[in-house]
């Protein structure tokens, strides 16, 4: 997969929040339903010169709401999240930087 197309960008939730400033390394992102943990890896070290130690993956699964008997209303799509813990002697992530 080509790395500029790896990270879709941050998750901004009270407890990615609370996980960022409770010890300040756990980072959480959105990233391409084709993503590994390597991609994420090498992405992460290529654009933001961030070295990560753990990458915990998980899919998150949509949201639907039943209309009527056989249908289903689509409230909030999946997608694919990571929750990244940054290296002790690595810079803090910032995702509003240009990419290189």
């Amino acid at each position: 997969m080509e790395l500029s197309q790896v990270i879709i960008g941050p998750i901004v939730t009270e407890k990615s929040e609370r996980m960022k400033a409770a010890d300040k390394r756990v980072v959480t992102l959105q990233v391409a339903p084709k993503a590994t943990k390597i991609d994420v890896k090498n992405a992460l070290r290529k654009f933001y010169d961030v070295d990560a130690t753990d990458v915990r993956v998980m899919r998150v699964p949509r949201k639907t709401r039943r209309i009527g008997r056989n249908q289903e209303m689509e409230k909030r799509h999946h997608y694919k999240k990571v929750m990244v813990t940054l290296h002790a002697k690595s810079k803090a992530l910032d995702l509003t930087a240009p990419q290189a």
